[in-house]
């Protein structure tokens, strides 16, 4: 039960689902279904128990059901998720079967506090998630909703990395959150902006894309080089110049994790529900999707997130009566938006700037956001960042190298009196934004979190000591 069995036929379902809707072929989706239909004919109701040793096949299940229409694999997942927390994982005493490292301790609607293995916790939830908003199953979003908490309040990193602990890949108490010795796992990142997405849509809560956009813009990305060919499996927040991207890991799940998360990007930029059109994200793009069996186009046009304006124009011939939604970054302090030239006022419901009409063809909006650099203070009861503070400009957190700073790295400090500028160089990292810290006649510079060790190695750090 310790094993990967059905995680690697859940990724097996996973690739053979996307690449059915890819092309419509269905050699491999007829392979999946065949899997799963063996899985129920050995597990389920009056069958054998079983408590998958790492999830994925939960959620993968309903994307089954999704492609197929067919109920039974939305019930097996809901069976496999209700498994939890009654002793079926240690039948027999075989095994290294900790209940807390594989989420068995209690059952799924019990569950209060994040625990164990924090990928395997992602997939889980991912699973809990996607059942309850189909069956509508207010015990498991309560349970979510308490697990979110605890996660995001008192678990989760300034970069949206979660699982501080190398000893099992996971956690163990709250505000326990080192920084050298962080282990914040690349797919643990990816795990968060699968989450954080699905309630996302079954709350219309902008608090979720918040915690997506800085998991996926500072944890994810971090995980893969500029070039696009080493991997980080672990992300510190600080390194003594000896942690390094590698091209392959004898574990290989986050090299492939985040190549396939980066191609599925624009997927998490809009939302739709009956009444509205949902801006989740800004990033360029144009698209065309279905509603009320009407096409609707929009071109998205944005410097984000080295600047925060953002254009916004309806390219649909017909009349669409609905109301779009504009997400407000719990980062934005202050902000305008414009419809088709004119200043406009919109009420903000759950984070979202609620602009209603019937939008014709180029109608414009435009989203200008400030985007000052930001200090950032941690939680008092996070021991090792007592008298240090972050840096953070729009979702970006930031981190000082020692190739930029080689004199007197270990000496650095932040300071009340302490001002910034900031500047786009293109010949720096591919083109970032760069921020100098200066205080007196001493000054240092900073980079994007996720460009670090890209250059020749050395130290790190994201929390900078503080002078009062």
């Amino acid at each position: 039960m310790d094993k990967h069995e059905m995680y690697c036929a859940g990724h097996m379902i996973e690739a053979g689902v996307a690449y059915y809707q890819a092309t419509g072929k269905r050699k491999l989706l007829d392979v999946c279904i065949r899997m799963a239909d063996h899985m129920m004919n050995l597990f389920g109701p009056d069958k054998r128990h079983w408590v998958p040793g790492h999830e994925e096949i939960e959620l993968v299940l309903v994307k089954l059901y999704q492609v197929t229409d067919e109920k039974k694999y939305l019930d097996f997942a809901n069976w496999l998720i209700e498994e939890r927390g009654h002793g079926h994982g240690t039948m027999g005493g075989k095994g290294n079967w900790d209940p807390f490292y594989y989420q068995d301790e209690k059952p799924v609607r019990e569950m209060t506090d994040i625990a164990g293995h924090a990928v395997r916790c992602m997939y889980l939830y991912c699973g809990m998630a996607d059942v309850a908003a189909i069956k509508q199953d207010s015990g498991y979003i309560t349970a979510l909703n308490r697990l979110w908490d605890d996660v995001v309040l008192r678990n989760m990193y300034i970069t949206g990395g979660i699982g501080s602990s190398k000893h099992n890949e996971g956690f163990t108490e709250d505000y326990d959150l080192p920084n050298l010795d962080a282990y914040c796992e690349t797919c643990a990142s990816v795990g968060m902006v699968f989450w954080n997405q699905r309630m996302n849509q079954f709350t219309g809560d902008a608090k979720y894309i918040n915690v997506l956009e800085r998991s996926m813009y500072n944890g994810a990305l971090a995980g893969i080089s500029l070039a696009g060919d080493r991997f980080f499996y672990v992300n510190p927040l600080e390194s003594k110049g000896d942690h390094h991207r590698q091209a392959w890991y004898g574990c290989a799940c986050c090299p492939s994790q985040i190549s396939r998360f980066l191609p599925s990007i624009g997927n998490y930029i809009y939302g739709t529900s009956n009444d509205a059109i949902w801006v989740n994200l800004y990033i360029g793009n144009k698209t065309t999707f279905k509603m009320d069996g009407k096409d609707i186009e929009l071109h998205q046009e944005t410097n984000y997130p080295w600047d925060g304006v953002v254009k916004l124009t309806v390219a649909t011939s017909s009349l669409i009566k609905k109301e779009i939604r504009m997400r407000v970054p719990n980062w934005c302090k202050q902000y305008t938006l414009f419809v088709n030239g004119t200043e406009t006022k919109a009420p903000i419901e759950k984070g979202y700037a609620v602009l209603n009409g019937n939008w014709k063809k180029g109608d414009i909006i435009v989203l200008d956001m400030a985007m000052p650099v930001e200090v950032v203070a941690a939680d008092p009861r996070i021991k090792g960042n007592i008298g240090k503070r972050a840096i953070q400009r729009g979702p970006l957190v930031y981190c000082i190298e020692e190739t930029d700073n080689a004199k007197d790295f270990d000496k650095l400090t932040l300071s009340p009196t302490t001002s910034f500028n900031n500047r786009f160089d293109t010949s720096l990292l591919n083109g970032v934004v760069s921020i100098q810290a200066i205080d007196g006649d001493r000054q240092f510079s900073l980079i994007p979190y996720y460009s670090w060790d890209n250059r020749e190695a050395g130290k790190m750090k994201v929390w900078i000591d503080y002078k009062e």
